[in-house]
């Protein structure tokens, strides 16, 4: 299995007076959702989909509840999830509060197995 690739022509956005370049763009094979998830788990362990389905949603709504509070949740060997942000500078420490946030954005940080997934993954040119 590998992942499939396209061609993209860019600029470069930092100086567009340079010429521009070929870059790889990954392409989506399609997509798995919770239910899926839910059946293919469901096949591999004791419990029945409608079981595994609930324990993901709640899951998923128990990571937004953790982060809205500023906690970093920890998944074991699946990885951890935080809040990031970014804000506009200001000239001092007393100057900057919370209006000068310009966007937040959820943070992965994967585990041990999906970093050595991204070491072993094969890609291929798809036909234009």
């Amino acid at each position: 299995m590998s992942i499939l690739f396209r061609v993209l022509q860019r600029r470069n956005p930092q100086d567009i007076t340079l010429p521009e370049k070929f870059y790889a763009a990954a392409i989506g094979d399609g997509s798995v959702d919770m239910e899926t998830l839910a059946e293919q788990i469901a096949y591999q362990c004791t419990i029945t989909q409608p079981d595994c389905y609930a324990v993901l949603m709640a899951l998923e709504r128990n990571i937004v509840d953790a982060l809205k509070q500023g906690r970093i949740v920890k998944l074991g060997h699946l990885g951890n999830f935080q809040v990031g942000i970014s804000s506009q500078g200001r000239d001092t420490a007393e100057e900057l509060d919370a209006s000068a946030i310009t966007k937040a954005r959820i943070l992965f940080r994967p585990g041990k197995s999906f970093r050595q997934l991204l070491k072993n993954l094969s890609f291929r040119k798809a036909r234009s």
